[in-house]
C-alpha cells in the first residue's frame, strides 16, 4: 500500500509538471513580423546580462545591459549594441520567440534561424546562427560611446546630478578596438571627480572613512566570431543619436556560425588586471542554463483560464504577464546590483518613451545608481511566495554593503550609533546629491535632505528588514550576517528620536513613556508627522519578529517595543479608520500609508485583529479614495487583496496586469468601465511593431516600470494565498467564476498547488503534507 501511494504520488507529480510545463508554453511570446525599433524589442537574459532583442530592416540588433555598469556620474551605463547582418535573410516569412522555459529567444526566416542566448552562471552573450545554405554573415559592435558626450539639461535625470549639477557633466567615451580575436572595449572610470567625491565633499564627510563602489570601477567585453575577422568600422544614427561601428565579416559564406559577448565588470587595479580575468573566462555552459531556467519554472507558476489561451482576453494576459515579468526578473538573479524599478535592464530609446528626450540609450529618469527604497520594494517582495529567494540575495547586499557608510553618517551628523538608511539611496549608502540639496539654509541639520518629499524619510529601510526575516521564516536560512544591520537599523530610531526629543526638552520619552517619532514622515506623502503609523507598524513588526531569533539581543528589543507609540486613528462619517500619523503638516504626494500596517505590515487583514477598522480605512479614508489607483507603484490593488475585496482586487490587479500599450481587451470593460482610477499614462504603440505585453510604462517613473509589474505580481499572489502565523489562507480574495491554477510558497518551507475549475477548489499537492492541515480554503465565503 506504501508503495502505491507513493507510486501515485510521483505520477500525480509527473502529471502536474507535464501540464505546466505545456501551459507555460503558451506563454511564450511569438510576433510574425519584425519589431522595427528598440520600443518593439523582445527581453532576454541570464544571470545578470539584459538584452532588447528585435528585428529592423533585416538585421538582429540587440542592446546589452549588465548590472553595475556605472559611470563616474552614476548614470547605469549599457555596454553597447550587437547588430548582425545576413545576406540573404528573407523575412518574408519570419517568426521571432521568446522561450521562456528556454530562456532564449528564436528569430526564424525563410531559411536561417538564430538562436539568443545568455549563460546563467558566465557573463557571456550567445547568438547561434543556422542556415540551410551558405550565407555572408557580419557581426557589429556599435557604441554611441566612441567619443565623449556632453550631458546636458534634463538628460541629467540619467546620472546622480538629475537638475542640480555642479559643472558640466560628460559621459566619458569608451575605449574600443579591434584586438584580443574581435572588437574589445571597455569603460574605465576615470580619476577625475566622480558623483562619489562631489557627494562626499557636499555633505561635509570624509571619503577616506566611507566605501566607494566606483573607483576603478571598469566593464566592458569582447565581441568574437566562428569565422569572423575585423573588417572596418563606419558610422551612423539610431534613433536620434550617432554612433561608430566595428565589424567582423565572414571571408565566405557560412552555414552555421557562433557569436559571442564575453563581458567583466570590477573595481581593478589596472586595465591590464582587468583585461587578464575578462581573457580568462571560462568557456560557456548551455546545459547548465537549461536547467536553471527548468527549475526556476518548476517552482512556482500562476495560470488564469488555463487552457483557454485568449489573448484578447484581459484576464488571461495578466496570467500571462505575470509569466512574462517574472522571466524579467530572473534575467538578474545573481546581478551585483537589484534589479532597478526604473527600467532593469531592460531600457530602449528614450524617444520612444517621450519624444521629447532625444537622448542616449543609458537614458532612463530618476538615475541609474539611486535606489529608491518604496519602488524597490515592490521588484523584491514578490519573490517571496514565488520561491525565487535566492533572487533577494543582491537587494541584501546592497545594504549590507553599504551598512558601514550609513552607520559613519550616522555618527559624524548626531554622534550616536545606528545606520541612517535614507529614502533616495546612492550605491554608495549617501543621499543622492540634487534630493540633498544644493541651495541649503545655513545651520540646517547637515544629517537631513533639504527636500520636502524625502525629508524624515528613513523607515524604508525597515521593509528590506523584515524581506530578511520573511526568508528566515519562508525558508529557514540563518540569518546571522544580516543581524548587524537589522539591530543599525532598529538603533537608529531608538538613540535618534531620543536625542530629538532631549533637543527640545528635558525628557527622552513622552508622559506614557513612549518615543516620540516627530519629525516624521509617512511615506513621501504625509510630512513632519508625529507618530507616523507606516514607521510604528514596521517598527512593531520587526522587533516582535527578532524575539523569535536566538541570537538576536531579544531582551534590548523587548524593552523597545514596549517603549513603541500606539497607532493613531480618526473617524469619517462615523468610521473609525488608521491614521497616517497623529497629527502632520502638509500632504506632498499621492501614496497611502495608512495602509501600510496592511501591506506590508500585516497588522491587518485576514484572520487579524481590527479587520473592520482596515477595511473603513480603504473604504472611506478620503485620502485614501482619493489617492487609488492601479498605475506605477500604486499599491490599492495589494490592500484590496489583503482586505478580502475579491472583486476590487481582481479588477485592479488586472487593469495593472494587462498587455502594455493596449487598449481594455475585449470582454473585460466592465471592470475598467468608470473605474476611479482610469488613467491614460499606458503608452500606445506609436506605429512601432508589437510592443512586449510586460513592457509597462512609464508610469511615474520609466519603461519598462519594474514596481508597477511588481505590484502586479504581489496583488495576484496575495489574492490566492495568505498567511497569518501557521495558518495558509487559500483564495482569499479570489473571484467566483475565475479558474486559476497556480504553486506558490508559503512560510516554513511550505509549497502549495491549488486550482479552480468550473467553480470547484481543489488542493493539488501541499509539500511538506503535514502542513495540509494549516490550510483553510477560503473560496466562495
Amino acid at each position: 500500500m506504501l508503495r502505491l501511494l507513493i507510486c501515485g504520488a510521483v505520477l500525480l507529480t509527473a502529471l502536474g509538471l507535464k501540464a505546466q510545463r505545456t501551459e507555460l508554453s503558451y506563454d511564450n511570446i511569438v510576433w510574425t513580423r519584425p519589431g522595427g525599433r528598440s520600443d518593439a524589442s523582445m527581453p532576454c537574459g541570464g544571470g545578470d546580462i539584459g538584452l532588447n532583442v528585435w528585428v529592423e530592416k533585416g538585421d538582429l540588433l540587440c542592446y546589452v545591459a549588465r548590472s553595475g555598469t556605472f559611470d563616474e556620474n552614476n548614470s547605469l551605463l549599457k555596454l553597447g549594441r550587437i547588430r548582425v547582418h545576413l545576406t540573404p535573410f528573407d523575412t518574408g516569412t519570419f517568426r521571432q520567440t521568446l522561450d521562456l522555459r528556454e530562456g532564449c529567444v528564436r528569430v526564424e526566416g525563410r531559411s536561417v534561424s538564430v538562436l539568443v542566448w545568455v549563460d546563467v552562471f558566465r557573463p557571456v552573450v550567445h547568438i547561434a546562427v543556422h542556415a540551410l545554405r551558405p550565407v555572408q554573415v557580419q557581426a557589429s559592435w556599435e557604441s554611441w560611446r566612441y567619443r565623449d558626450r556632453p550631458v546636458r539639461g534634463s538628460e541629467n535625470n540619467q546620472d546622480s546630478y538629475r537638475w542640480a549639477p555642479p559643472f558640466p557633466v560628460v559621459t566619458f567615451r569608451d575605449s574600443i578596438a579591434f584586438a584580443a580575436g574581435g572588437v574589445l572595449f571597455w569603460h574605465r572610470n576615470r580619476d577625475t571627480p566622480s558623483v562619489f567625491d562631489q557627494t562626499v565633499r557636499q555633505q561635509g564627510l570624509s571619503a577616506d572613512s566611507l566605501y566607494n563602489p566606483l573607483k576603478d570601477l571598469t566593464f566592458g567585453g569582447v565581441l568574437r566570431g566562428v569565422g569572423l575577422y575585423p573588417s572596418g568600422t563606419d558610422t551612423g544614427t539610431y534613433a536620434s543619436t550617432d554612433f561608430k561601428r566595428w565589424t567582423l565579416a565572414a571571408r565566405r559564406p557560412l552555414r552555421a556560425t557562433e557569436i559571442t559577448l564575453a563581458c567583466y565588470t570590477a573595481q581593478a587595479p589596472t586595465i591590464g588586471a582587468w583585461q587578464d580575468s575578462l581573457a580568462a573566462a571560462p568557456a560557456a555552459g548551455r546545459q547548465a542554463t537549461l536547467d536553471w531556467w527548468h527549475a526556476f519554472w518548476d517552482r512556482s507558476f500562476i495560470f488564469i483560464r488555463p487552457g483557454e489561451h485568449a489573448a484578447d482576453s484581459a484576464d488571461w494576459q495578466a496570467g500571462r504577464n505575470y509569466q512574462l515579468f517574472r522571466y524579467m526578473l530572473g534575467c538578474n538573479a545573481f546581478g551585483s546590483y537589484p534589479t532597478k524599478f526604473n527600467g532593469g535592464l531592460f531600457t530602449y530609446d528614450p524617444v520612444y518613451v517621450d519624444s521629447t528626450l532625444p537622448f542616449t540609450p543609458d537614458f532612463r529618469k530618476w538615475g541609474g545608481g539611486t535606489f529608491t527604497a518604496q519602488n524597490q520594494r515592490l521588484v523584491y517582495y514578490p519573490m517571496l511566495a514565488n520561491g525565487d529567494t535566492d533572487l533577494l540575495l543582491s537587494q541584501f547586499a546592497f545594504y549590507q554593503r553599504l551598512l558601514g557608510n550609513a552607520s559613519y553618517r550616522t555618527r559624524a551628523y548626531w554622534g550616536h550609533e545606528g545606520a541612517c538608511f535614507t529614502e533616495q539611496l546612492e550605491n554608495f549608502g549617501l543621499p543622492n546629491y540634487a534630493e540633498y540639496g544644493t541651495k541649503r539654509p545655513a545651520g540646517f541639520d547637515p544629517g537631513l535632505e533639504y527636500n520636502a518629499w524625502l525629508e524624515y524619510e528613513w523607515d524604508t529601510v525597515l521593509e528590506f528588514c523584515f524581506m530578511i526575516l520573511e526568508e528566515e521564516r519562508y525558508t529557514g536560512i540563518d540569518i546571522h550576517r544580516y543581524l548587524p544591520l537589522i539591530e543599525s537599523c532598529l538603533t537608529f530610531f531608538d538613540q535618534h528620536y531620543r536625542l530629538l526629543a532631549q533637543q527640545r526638552g528635558r525628557k527622552a520619552l513622552d508622559g506614557e513613556g513612549h518615543l516620540i517619532l516627530y519629525p516624521g514622515s509617512a511615506g513621501e506623502t504625509y510630512k513632519m508627522a508625529y507618530d507616523a503609523s507606516s514607521t510604528i507598524a514596521g517598527l512593531r513588526v520587526i522587533l516582535a519578529r527578532l524575539q523569535a531569533i536566538p541570537y538576536a539581543r531579544r531582551d534590548a528589543w523587548a524593552a523597545m517595543l514596549r517603549e513603541l507609540p500606539p497607532l493613531s486613528f480618526r473617524s469619517f462619517d462615523g468610521h473609525t479608520t488608521i491614521a497616517p500619523a497623529k497629527v502632520w503638516e502638509r500632504v506632498n504626494n499621492t501614496e497611502t500609508p495608512q495602509l501600510y500596517p496592511v501591506f506590508p505590515w500585516g497588522l491587518f487583514g485576514i484572520g487579524r485583529p481590527g479587520f473592520d477598522t482596515a477595511l473603513n480605512t480603504y473604504r472611506y479614508d478620503t485620502d485614501a479614495v482619493r489617492f487609488s489607483g492601479y498605475v506605477g507603484w500604486k499599491q490599492d490593488n495589494i490592500f484590496a487583496a489583503r482586505l478580502g475585496l475579491a472583486g476590487e482586487a481582481f479588477r485592479l490587479t488586472v487593469a495593472k496586469l494587462r498587455d502594455a500599450g493596449r487598449p481594455a481587451p475585449r470582454g473585460d470593460g466592465r471592470r475598467f468601465a468608470a473605474s476611479r482610477d482610469a488613467d491614460p499614462t499606458v503608452p500606445a504603440s506609436g506605429g512601432a511593431g508589437p510592443i512586449f505585453p510586460a513592457f509597462w510604462g512609464p508610469g511615474y517613473d520609466w519603461a519598462p516600470d519594474h514596481n508597477w509589474g511588481g505590484s502586479g505580481m504581489i496583488g495576484l499572489q496575495e489574492m490566492l494565498l495568505q498567511s497569518n502565523g501557521r495558518a495558509i489562507y487559500l483564495f482569499p480574495a479570489w473571484p467566483l467564476g475565475e479558474d486559476v491554477h497556480f504553486r506558490l510558497h508559503a512560510p516554513y518551507n511550505t509549497t502549495v498547488e491549488a486550482r479552480v475549475r468550473h467553480g470547484v477548489a481543489d488542493i493539488i499537492s501541499v509539500t511538506p503534507e503535514n502542513r495540509r492541515k494549516d490550510i483553510v480554503n477560503m473560496y466562495g465565503q
